[in-house]
């Protein structure tokens, strides 16, 4: 069954990781993990984390924190053309293991051949265009939504024996990216304490050991590149899908705009952490995790296509066991949302001529598609006893 899974899980990257690993033009091939790269290697000799910037034509800077860069030492070791195709790698097997977990009641009825079924499942996710773009980018997102599914859904995982709490993966992701903090929001509002200390501890642990070791960059990260939006790129472009990035196209401009950002910002917060906190009460963990995950994209100022990596755990929660046909429909047409590139047919259309309204409709597809999973997921979690909405820890 290995080997099937194996050979399924090969047919269905390797036109994708040919596209992007041979195809592609070499002065945009695998652009961002050559940023982790370069990052690991200013460690290495001495440079300015911050300051350093990728070869032209990209010149990109490192945005994440200290920590980050330390995790990256090893792809300092390798050439840059074998970092590409093992993050490549790496990537597809992430995918396919959080699709383990997180499809885990469905898989469960294919019994023997959960593993091939996992595959087959995997298959379409790796052609969504947050993952896709992930594969072609060189992204991070893989890792962190495994981290955090792997954290949220294995069952007598070690590092809940080690430190009485599930939370530490999820910790270590925020200490690399921060967004994962969102969950140390939720676990507060569920009133998991012991799990809101572990990943606090385990993010604050992971930054600590990083300034003990790059004071330098910890103190340039956290006291200015953090809060730089000239490092993050254009935040107005169609890429950046999140709340904020449709309102810098849509406007209004300036102090009315960012108001408005944090009003919308605070609903949409509001509504997803109600539903995450149904959704642990009622022990609906897939559910619970996919929520947070969409709020980790709805509610950042920048939320890239890739990061909407998440959307593989909204698809899995409404998929449930595979035994409602309404679930399985809504599962459907949320996989099926980002499968398209109708963020780019939007760019497109707007050149081409078409109405306005349309071409701006289409640019901003994907956060209409985040708030409909939400929004679905709303329908489906139960609404648990209120005896049941405690303290679990």
């Amino acid at each position: 069954m290995g080997l099937l899974a194996a050979l399924v899980l090969a047919v269905a990257a390797l036109p994708l990781a040919y596209h992007y690993l041979v195809q592609w033009p070499q002065d945009q091939w695998q652009v961002d993990v050559q940023v982790y790269r370069e990052a690991a290697r200013s460690v290495i000799y001495g440079r300015p984390v911050y300051d350093q910037l990728t070869e032209p034509p990209q010149l990109l800077p490192f945005t994440y924190p200290p920590f980050a860069a330390l995790v990256a030492l090893p792809l300092a070791a390798l050439p840059f053309g074998a970092v590409g195709v093992v993050w490549t790698l790496a990537q597809v097997l992430a995918t396919y293991a959080t699709v383990l977990l997180a499809f885990r009641p469905l898989l469960a009825r294919a019994r023997a051949w959960r593993w091939v079924a996992g595959a087959a499942l995997t298959a379409p996710v790796l052609w969504t265009l947050p993952v896709s773009d992930g594969i072609r980018f060189g992204q991070i997102n893989a890792f962190i939504v495994l981290l955090c599914t792997a954290d949220l859904l294995s069952v007598r995982a070690p590092w809940t024996r080690w430190t009485g709490a599930r939370g530490a993966l999820i910790g270590i992701a925020t200490a690399l990216k921060l967004t994962p903090g969102v969950f140390l929001i939720h676990a507060l509002r569920s009133r998991r304490w012991r799990e809101a200390m572990t990943v606090a501890a385990a993010a604050a642990f992971a930054s600590v050991a990083a300034f003990l070791v790059l004071p330098e960059a910890s103190l340039a990260f956290w006291g200015g590149a953090l809060s730089d939006p000239a490092r993050l790129g254009p935040n107005a472009g169609t890429t950046n899908q999140s709340l904020r990035g449709v309102l810098l196209r849509l406007g209004p401009d300036g102090p009315a705009g960012t108001a408005l950002w944090l009003a919308l910002v605070a609903v949409v917060g509001a509504v997803g952490l109600t539903v995450s906190r149904r959704a642990a009460a009622a022990g609906d963990r897939v559910s619970e995790l996919a929520v947070v995950g969409l709020l980790a994209v709805l509610v950042s100022p920048v939320a890239w296509i890739h990061h909407f990596a998440w959307m593989i755990l909204p698809v899995a929660a409404l998929a449930g066991d595979g035994r409602s046909r309404r679930r399985l429909a809504m599962a459907g047409v949320v996989l099926a949302w980002f499968l398209t590139r109708m963020p780019w047919w939007g760019i497109a259309s707007l050149q081409a001529g078409w109405p306005v309204v349309v071409g701006r409709a289409l640019q901003n597809t994907y956060l209409v598609g985040a708030l409909i999973a939400l929004g679905l997921l709303w329908r489906v979690v139960p609404r648990a006893d209120p005896q049941a909405n405690r303290p679990t820890e």
